[in-house]
């Protein structure tokens, strides 16, 4: 496994933290030339998701996963951004970090709009995208996310922070993984304060099915089986060469509780030859298992 080294470069809104594992060489490819992998994490939570998967993939390609402005440890922008601004601000930091040529793009939930909005705002950047869900919303569905994700008030006795808790441990609790594997990541849910509501409301009035036509990249689509694979279907054929895969058995947490698992996925999409990489893929046994929670729906009992 390739150690993963965290770092700041200089950002269109501050500083901005990332996580970096690379091979050994020039530290942006190995002999092989494999392209640069670009991680970016739902909102609201951190580079940290990708930790795993940065040490394994790091063996053969340079992997980069950035706190997206206001997440993490990266400074916030002035005002709320839109999924164009984190795509134009991950740009520039990969710039600023030194990677100059095409990326390899693997986004999460949110992350997979920004990687979406990264391939269709700047092609020659964007080489193949991986996407963990599409949230492909309908206009009530965006009114009830809104709804359901605005900013909590805070209390004086906590409680607020318990309704967090709960709808976490709901979505990321799976065979496999315990109470304290979910309480461990817990806290970056928590890190970007009243400003971690950005994101959502960055995601919520994106138009992902309007722009993913824009996309001509090779696109593989994992469509896991957590809060977003109703929606996630609605993606079939709306970017003209991609994907969808469909592993019900992998939800939250499974970069790390199928690290390998994923990394060979990512590995025969992104190594694969020809015009339709994504065809040469597929889904390994850990990912064929039943969906966990059973519950279709993206809300978690309240």
């Amino acid at each position: 496994m390739a150690s993963v080294r965290r770092a700041y470069v200089d950002g269109p809104h501050g500083q901005m933290h990332l996580r970096r594992a690379v091979p050994p060489g020039d530290g942006r490819r190995d002999a092989q030339g494999n392209t640069p992998l670009l991680c970016i994490h739902m909102s609201p939570m951190t580079g940290r998701t990708f930790e795993a998967l940065l040490a394994d993939l790091g063996d053969d390609r340079d992997a980069i996963a950035f706190d997206t402005p206001g997440f993490g440890q990266s400074d916030a922008p002035a005002a709320p951004p839109t999924i164009a601004d984190y795509a134009r601000a991950l740009d520039a930091g990969l710039t600023a970090l030194g990677v100059t040529g095409p990326v390899d793009v693997l986004g999460y939930h949110t992350g997979s709009m920004v990687g979406v909005e990264m391939a269709a705002l700047m092609p020659q950047r964007v080489r193949r995208l991986t996407m963990i869900s599409a949230p492909v919303l309908t206009d009530e569905e965006r009114r009830q996310f809104s709804a359901y994700y605005h900013g909590l008030t805070i209390t004086a006795d906590g409680a607020h922070l318990v309704a967090r808790w709960k709808s976490f441990l709901y979505h990321h609790t799976r065979p496999g993984t315990t109470v304290e594997d979910i309480a461990e990541k817990f806290p970056d849910l928590l890190v970007a304060g009243r400003k971690g509501e950005w994101g959502h409301q960055a995601a919520f009035s994106h138009d992902l099915a309007g722009r993913m036509p824009a996309v001509t990249q090779p696109v593989l689509i994992l469509n896991t089986g957590d809060d977003l694979d109703v929606h996630t279907r609605r993606a079939a054929g709306l970017a003209p060469n991609s994907r969808i895969l469909e592993v019900p058995g992998w939800g939250h947490g499974f970069l790390d509780l199928n690290t390998g698992d994923a990394a060979a996925v990512l590995r025969a999409f992104l190594d694969a030859e020809g015009e339709a990489p994504q065809s040469q893929v597929t889904a390994p046994a850990s990912a064929l298992g039943p969906r966990y929670p059973r519950q279709v729906g993206p809300f978690a009992p309240r």
